[in-house]
């Protein structure tokens, strides 16, 4: 059973929305203001909320606007409620993130048709979420068939994050980069454990196997269309600003701004981390390490540059493990 959450100061009006929403069989919670509001949504996250524009203490625009910034709630549908039919307060609402309208006094029909259709899409949208949390757990059980790698997907999307931060990028690549640390090297699932798992150096048709899991993960992961974003990171993190990486040859510029990102910070920990053929490199050993390999044409040096100032002021907290090791 769909769950709504009424937001309205007055009582008459939650009185009436719930009878026609139960009507509906859904089931309706109400709250009078902007905090109880948001404890319900905390608590009991809804699927759908019912906002009125005039609330005491903070406005239903600037809640709309909270909701729609917090990655926990921004998928939850908003229905502004509102007496008002000026456009310039639907452009408020719009911008505040609103998915639609109602205009008191309500239409009975024409609120539960909108109520409908936006539940609707909430399950559509509820669904292939819980296909990105599959695809990201099954990204992860890879990294746990090896107990060397173990935390890799977590500090790969945690730096990323952090340095894509740095570099000012939107919410929207953020995401992208906080997704595609667990499922980067996804692909791998295509991989035999011999190959996968092999300690010794790999041989030339093994080679070739393990490089295909670039372009298998992006497979994987392609009827997706949230992922839109996130496939190019997962295809080209292995390109080399020279031409000289993997699956595609891309030099330069070719290489999609996602992927540079997510390649440098995937090096830097795989270097920072033991592994059965290596022991783990200090973090100014693990930078020097890199910039020999900018030198050669493999990494995007401007990216690199404010990488290393950024791992330098030890804003990914890596400074545990390097004490952790020296112990």
């Amino acid at each position: 059973m769909s769950r709504v959450l009424v937001v309205d100061d007055e009582q008459s009006q939650r009185i009436l929305l719930q009878e026609i929403l139960t009507r509906e069989g859904l089931l309706v919670t109400c709250a009078s203001d902007a905090r109880q509001a948001e404890e319900e949504i905390q608590t009991n996250p809804p699927d759908l909320i019912l906002l009125d524009v005039n609330l005491p203490h903070k406005n239903g625009f600037d809640i709309c606007t909270n909701l729609k910034q917090d990655p926990a709630t921004r998928l939850i549908p908003v229905i502004m409620l509102t007496g008002l039919a000026q456009s310039a307060d639907r452009i408020r609402g719009i911008d505040a993130g609103a998915d639609d309208f109602v205009t008191k006094p309500y239409d009975r029909s024409e609120l539960r048709a909108r109520v409908r259709g936006l539940l609707k899409r909430k399950e559509a949208t509820d669904e292939l979420e819980r296909a990105e949390h599959v695809l990201m757990a099954l990204g992860c059980s890879i990294e746990a068939k090896d107990p060397y790698t173990e935390g890799h997907c977590d500090r790969i999307s945690r730096y990323s994050v952090i340095f894509g931060t740095e570099l000012g990028l939107d919410q929207n690549e953020l995401w992208a980069l906080n997704v595609a640390g667990s499922v980067h090297d996804i692909g791998k699932v295509a991989v035999p454990d011999a190959i996968l798992l092999k300690r010794g150096p790999l041989l030339a048709e093994e080679w070739e196997i393990m490089r295909g899991h670039a372009a298998m993960g992006e497979h994987i992961c392609k009827p997706l269309r949230s992922f839109q974003l996130v496939l190019p990171i997962i295809r080209h993190h292995h390109e080399k600003q020279d031409g000289s990486g993997y699956p595609d040859g891309l030099k330069g510029a070719e290489v999609p701004l996602l992927a540079r990102i997510m390649q440098i910070v995937d090096i830097y920990d795989a270097l920072t981390s033991e592994r059965p053929y290596k022991h783990a490199m200090t973090r100014a050993e693990a930078l020097e390490q890199m910039r020999i390999e900018v030198e050669k044409g493999w990494w995007d040096p401007e990216l690199f540059r404010i990488f290393a100032t950024v791992a330098e002021k030890n804003a990914f907290g890596d400074d545990s493990r390097e004490i952790a090791r020296a112990g």
